[in-house]
């Protein structure tokens, strides 16, 4: 399928790169991030141009988003039930939205992108306001956008060496987000009294 989506692009171009990210942010198994890194070295080299690149990859991943927070606030019944694959990434998404709100949505647009339909369907389901969904989720997908079609232009010649780096890089910053979130638990519980034992 990757194959056939990249041997697309020339013909299909900004079409193709919106329905990409479209469909991936309804927890659909298509490559968008490859699709755009491709689409970025086509503008590297003269091919496509950047201006409806970026604007096709932004508006579909903003157009999926929308539609499953959507699709969480009509129909919270649709989503996965306790035993289904999804439904250990719907309770995470669940519990991070929770505890993290605005943040949560913004982080899963890019770093940790695995989560975001299931984020944006949680959001939805739980009501979490509209507006604020919808800033966080602009700030996150034009990260998400900025940095493939980027890496696209800059390493277009060599798309495996973008996609690793991408995926280096990203896990690398996922990484140290999980660092920094057990720090500030530890620091937290340390400061935490001691619970008194019986006889003391």
């Amino acid at each position: 399928m990757t194959d056939w989506i990249l041997a697309q692009l020339p013909l299909c171009g900004i079409w193709l790169v919106g329905l990409a990210t479209f469909l991936s942010c309804l927890a659909l198994p298509i490559p968008s991030s490859l699709t755009m890194i491709a689409a970025g070295a086509f503008v590297g080299s003269g091919d496509l141009a950047l201006a409806p690149v970026a604007g096709a990859a932004f508006g579909g991943a903003l157009a999926g988003d929308q539609v499953g927070y959507w699709i969480g606030r009509k129909a919270a019944h649709l989503l996965p039930a306790p035993g289904p694959k999804g439904a250990g990434l719907v309770a995470t998404a669940l519990d991070s939205l929770a505890k993290n709100g605005a943040v949560a949505i913004f982080l899963t647009r890019w770093l940790f992108s695995a989560l975001g339909p299931w984020v944006n369907l949680a959001a939805g389901a739980s009501g979490y306001g509209h507006a604020r969904f919808t800033l966080a989720d602009i700030a996150g997908e034009a990260i998400w956008v900025t940095l493939y079609v980027g890496l696209g232009i800059t390493f277009g010649a060599n798309l495996q060496a973008a996609a690793d780096l991408a995926g280096n890089a990203l896990g690398l910053m996922a990484s140290g987000v999980i660092a920094l979130l057990l720090g500030l638990w530890l620091i937290r519980a340390l400061r935490r009294p001691a619970p008194l034992r019986a006889g003391d």
